[in-house]
């Protein structure tokens, strides 16, 4: 997996690109080809000012969370956390999508069998 990081408006440092390197190689799927982080200063006014913003480039629609907090780490920590369970949702969909085609499947090639298929004799 690619990890792009932008920093608008100043440098980030080199612990900060590598804490956030650390904290995105975390995801785990294989379906991920790239993450770009992008790291902002919100209004000087407000205490939480640092935003960081993740996309997860996957096939079909992409993974994107955008958090602010006081600090960079914990703005990218809980972007992470939040992608984790998008993912794990994502992997339980395909899951249940998958089952719902064996089951399909499986209900045509009985039906074509014989006449009266129910659905408790295909499911055992």
């Amino acid at each position: 997996m690619d990890i792009i990081i932008q920093s608008l408006g100043f440098n980030a440092g080199e612990s900060l690109e590598t804490f956030i390197k650390e904290k995105v190689s975390t995801l785990k799927s294989d379906t991920i080809i790239r993450a770009n982080v992008t790291l902002f200063k919100g209004p000087a006014g407000n205490p939480e000012t640092d935003y960081c913003e993740i996309r997860l480039e996957v096939p079909g629609n992409d993974h994107f969370v955008k958090k602010h907090s006081a600090y960079f780490e914990t703005s990218v920590s809980e972007c992470v956390e939040v992608l984790s369970q998008q993912i794990q949702k994502a992997k339980n969909k395909q899951a249940v999508h998958a089952d719902t085609n064996t089951i399909q499947d499986a209900l045509l090639e009985a039906a074509g069998d014989n006449d009266e298929v129910e659905l408790e004799d295909v499911v055992r």
